[in-house]
C-alpha cells in the first residue's frame, strides 16, 4: 500500500464536520444528571486527522515499554501471568486499579489461554475491590490509546452517589477531593490482600 493511501482519511473521518462549529445536540451528555459540570457548554472544533497517527507508548514492543520494565515489587499483586497495579498518587474516587497481562500483548494478539483468563480475572478484580465495602459497582474501561501494552481500568463507584452512574464516573475523578493518603493505602492493601485469597503475591 502506497504512503498516499496509508494517510488518506476513511470515508468516515471525511464526512466529519472538521473546523466547523458543531450544535449541541439535544440529550446529549451535557444535559444529562450525572454529567459533573454546569453553565455554558459547547463542542470543541474538530481539528484535521494525523494521518498515519504517532506510535502509542511500547508500540515498538516490549524492550521500548514502561510497563514490561516494571518490578513486581511495584504493582499491588501479581501472579505468573497478570499483574495488578494502581497509581502512586491518590485518586479521588475510593479505587481505581488496572489489570494488565504480564506479557506485552494487546487485546488483539492477547494470547488464546490469556483471552480465556481475562474475563474470570475480571471478575476476581471485581470481587477484590468490592470487598473493601460502601461500592456500588466497578466500572470496567479499556481505552489504549496512549500504550500498547493491554491494561484495563476498574474503576469503583461510591454507594448512594447517584450522580456518578454510568459514563462519567472518571470525570468524576478529576474534580472531587483526593483520597486520604494513609486511606489510599490501606485500600491497596485490602484489595491485594483480596487477591492473594485466590493466589498469587501481594506486594503491598
Amino acid at each position: 500500500m502506497s504512503d498516499d493511501l496509508q494517510a488518506a482519511p476513511s470515508p468516515y473521518v471525511a464526512r466529519l464536520p472538521i473546523g466547523e462549529r458543531i450544535a449541541l445536540p439535544e440529550g446529549s451528555i451535557p444535559n444529562w444528571d450525572i454529567f459533573p459540570f454546569e453553565g455554558d457548554i459547547q463542542v470543541k472544533i474538530l481539528d484535521a486527522p494525523q494521518l498515519p497517527e504517532p506510535p502509542r507508548h511500547g508500540e515498538e514492543g516490549p524492550e521500548s515499554c514502561h510497563q514490561c520494565a516494571r518490578p513486581d515489587s511495584s504493582f499491588l499483586w501479581t501472579d505468573e501471568h497478570w499483574r495488578l497495579t494502581t497509581m502512586k498518587e491518590p485518586a479521588a474516587l475510593p479505587a481505581m486499579v488496572l489489570l494488565q497481562p504480564r506479557g506485552h500483548y494487546d487485546l488483539i494478539d492477547l494470547p488464546p489461554e490469556r483471552a480465556a483468563e481475562l474475563g474470570p480475572m475480571l471478575q476476581r478484580v471485581e470481587r477484590a475491590v468490592m470487598s473493601l465495602g460502601g461500592i456500588a459497582r466497578v466500572h470496567v474501561n479499556k481505552w489504549g490509546d496512549g500504550a500498547a501494552h493491554l491494561h484495563v481500568w476498574l474503576i469503583a463507584r461510591p454507594e448512594g452517589m447517584l450522580q456518578m452512574l454510568g459514563t462519567c464516573l472518571p470525570l468524576w475523578d478529576d474534580v472531587l477531593p483526593k483520597v486520604p493518603e494513609a486511606e489510599w493505602q490501606e485500600s491497596g492493601r485490602r484489595i491485594a490482600a483480596a487477591m492473594v485469597a485466590e493466589g498469587g503475591t501481594a506486594h503491598v
